[in-house]
C-alpha cells in the first residue's frame, strides 16, 4: 500500500473543513497525524542518514549510528518506539520532532530491557540507571529545532566511538542525555521524561529554550545536572519534577564565547533529594544554581531534602544585579539540609535570604551583617574555620513545614536522604491541606515566562506556555502544571 504524503497546506485545509463541518452536524472528526516526507520503514534495522516520518504504533530499531542531515527532518508521530543499540548515537544536524501525546507517548531508549531499581535505599553503584547504554540525542549547531513532546528518553551516557561523534566533542567523551548547541535554534521539551544518565541529562550549550512540565529521575551517576544551560541560553525552565539528581536540577551559566547573556527563568519546579551523588560537592548545589555571568528569576520552587537551596555563585560571579528570587519553599529532615537553605559554602555563595521564602529566617533578616557572617560559617563538607561563628542554627526548622505530598511520606526517617531517586509509585502532588498551596506569587512584575522560542509552524510550537502558579512546586491544585 502506498503512503500518501500530505503537505501542511492540504492538512490545514482538511482540518479547517473538518472542524467547520463539526460545528454544523456535531460529528466528532479526528485529524490525522502529521507526516513529513516519506514514511520510514520499520522492516529492517536503521543506520546512516535518515529522514521522513516514523509512523504511529511502529517500533524502529537502530543498530548503527544515525544522522539527520542539515536540510532534513525526522518526525515521530504519537506512539512511536525507537530501540537504540548499545553505544549508538542519534546525531541531529537538521530537525528532530517527537510528537508524542498523553494517550500515546513516544519512547526512545535501549534495545534491551533493564530492571529499574527504584527502592528508596538502593545502591547507586549497582543501579542499571547508570549503565550509559547509548549516547542520547546530540544536536549540532545547524539543528534549527529539537522538539520533544510526551517522550520518554532513557539510559544515556555512553562514550562516543572512535569515528562518530558530534562536532566539538571527541572520541571517548562521555555523552549527555540530550545536547543542544544552536544560538538561533529552538529547543522545546514538554511533558516528557528522562530516566538514567551518566552526566548532564540536558546540556544546552546555547539556544532558545522552552522546558516545561517534564520529569527527571536518576540523572547523573557521580556528577551532572539535569538542565544545564550555558553560553547565551535564553528561556524558561518551569513546572519540572526532579527526583534524585546528582547535582543541580536547574542551572544557568554564561560560560562560553557567545555574544548573548544567559537568561533563564526557573519557576514552579519541584526538587526532591537532589545533590547527593556529586563526587566533589564543594561549591556545587542540589536544586537551583546561577553562576558565571548568568541572570534570571527563580520563584515558586519547592525543594525537599535537597543538599542546598537556591545558590547564587560569586566565584565566578553570576550577574547578581539582574537576578531576582523569592517565594521559594524548603523542607528538610536533617540539620545539614536546613543549614543550607541558603547554601553555606565559604566565599563563593551570595544568596540573600528573602522574607517571602518558607521558612523565614528572621534572625538573618534582622541582622545587618548577616551576609558577612553567613558566608563564613561551617561549610557542608564538615570542615571548620577558626575564629568564625555560625550565623544561625537551623535545628528549629528540621522536619517543619511538611508540604504534604499525596503519596510520599515525610519526615524521611530511617533512610538516606539520597535514597529517593525516582518517582516509582510516589505521587508528589499536594494534598488539599498542604501549607505550600497558595504561597507562591503570580505577580507578572516579579516572575513571568520569557517565552522566547520562534517556531512559526503551529504544529511544533509549545503546546502551552504555563504561567507561574500560586501553589509552590510543579503541581497545581487547579490542574495546571506537571501532568505526570
Amino acid at each position: 500500500m502506498k503512503t500518501k504524503i500530505i503537505s501542511f497546506g492540504v492538512l490545514a485545509f482538511i482540518a479547517s473543513t473538518l472542524f467547520s463541518s463539526c460545528t454544523k452536524d456535531s460529528t466528532t472528526v479526528s485529524v490525522p497525524p502529521i507526516q513529513i516526507g516519506q514514511a520510514v520503514s520499520d522492516a529492517v534495522p536503521l543506520s546512516g542518514s535518515i529522514k521522513g516520518t516514523m509512523l504511529s504504533g511502529k517500533t524502529y530499531t537502530l543498530n548503527g549510528d544515525i544522522t539527520i542531515n542539515a536540510t532534513d527532518t525526522l518526525l515521530l508521530q504519537p506512539g512511536v518506539t525507537i530501540k537504540v543499540g548499545r553505544g549508538k548515537t542519534i546525531l541531529v544536524k537538521g530537525t528532530f520532532i517527537s510528537l508524542g501525546t498523553q494517550a500515546l507517548p513516544n519512547y526512545i531508549g535501549p534495545d534491551k530491557t533493564f530492571t529499574k531499581t527504584d527502592a528508596l535505599d538502593y545502591t547507586a553503584s549497582a543501579d542499571s540507571a547508570y549503565v550509559g547504554y547509548w549516547t542520547g540525542i546530540n544536536c549540532e549547531s545547524t539543528c534549527k529545532l529539537l522538539d520533544l513532546k510526551w517522550t520518554h528518553v532513557e539510559y544515556m551516557g555512553a562514550s562516543f566511538g572512535a569515528t562518530f561523534f558530534p562536532a566539538g566533542l571527541a572520541a571517548g567523551t562521555t555523552s549527555f542525555g540530550i545536547m543542544f548547541t544552536n544560538p538561533t535554534g529552538d529547543f522545546i521539551m514538554e511533558d516528557s521524561w528522562i530516566y538514567g544518565t551518566i552526566d548532564d541529562a540536558v546540556r544546552i550549550s546555547t539556544g532558545r529554550i522552552h522546558l516545561m512540565r517534564n520529569t527527571f529521575e536518576k540523572c547523573g551517576s557521580t556528577g551532572g545536572d539535569c538542565l544545564n544551560a550555558k553560553n547565551g541560553t535564553v528561556g524558561d525552565m518551569a513546572y519540572n519534577l526532579f527526583v534524585g539528581t546528582a547535582t543541580n536540577g536547574t542551572k544557568a551559566s554564561n560560560k562560553g564565547t557567545g555574544n548573548q547573556e544567559t537568561n533563564v527563568n526557573m519557576y514552579n519546579n519541584t526538587y526532591i533529594s537532589g545533590g547527593y551523588r556529586q563526587k566533589d560537592p564543594t561549591g556545587r548545589g542540589g536544586s537551583i544554581n546561577y553562576e558565571q555571568g548568568a541572570k534570571g528569576k527563580a520563584f515558586n520552587n519547592l525543594m525537599v531534602n535537597c543538599r542546598t537551596g537556591v545558590r547564587i555563585d560569586n566565584n565566578p560571579a553570576a550577574d547578581v544585579p539582574n537576578i531576582s528570587y523569592g517565594y521559594n519553599y524548603t523542607y528538610g529532615d536533617s540539620l545539614r539540609v536546613m543549614n543550607n537553605v541558603y547554601p553555606v559554602m565559604p566565599t563563593n555563595t551570595i544568596t540573600i535570604p528573602q522574607a517571602t521564602d518558607i521558612p523565614v529566617y528572621s534572625t538573618l533578616l534582622s541582622n545587618p551583617n548577616y551576609q558577612q557572617a553567613y558566608l563564613y560559617s561551617t561549610p557542608d563538607n564538615g570542615a571548620t574555620y577558626p575564629n568564625l561563628v555560625l550565623p544561625y542554627d537551623g535545628s528549629a526548622y528540621v522536619g517543619k513545614g511538611n508540604p504534604l505530598f499525596s503519596n510520599f511520606t515525610l519526615p524521611f526517617t530511617g533512610k538516606k536522604l539520597s535514597g529517593a531517586s525516582a518517582v516509582a509509585s510516589f505521587n508528589f502532588r499536594l494534598q488539599a491541606a498542604s501549607p505550600a498551596i497558595g504561597k507562591g506569587t503570580t505577580d507578572a512584575t516579579k516572575i513571568a515566562p520569557l517565552n522566547l522560542t520562534q517556531v512559526t509552524n503551529k504544529n511544533f510550537q509549545p503546546t502551552e506556555v504555563t504561567l507561574p502558579g500560586a501553589d509552590m512546586g510543579c503541581y497545581q491544585s487547579n490542574g495546571k502544571g506537571n501532568q505526570h
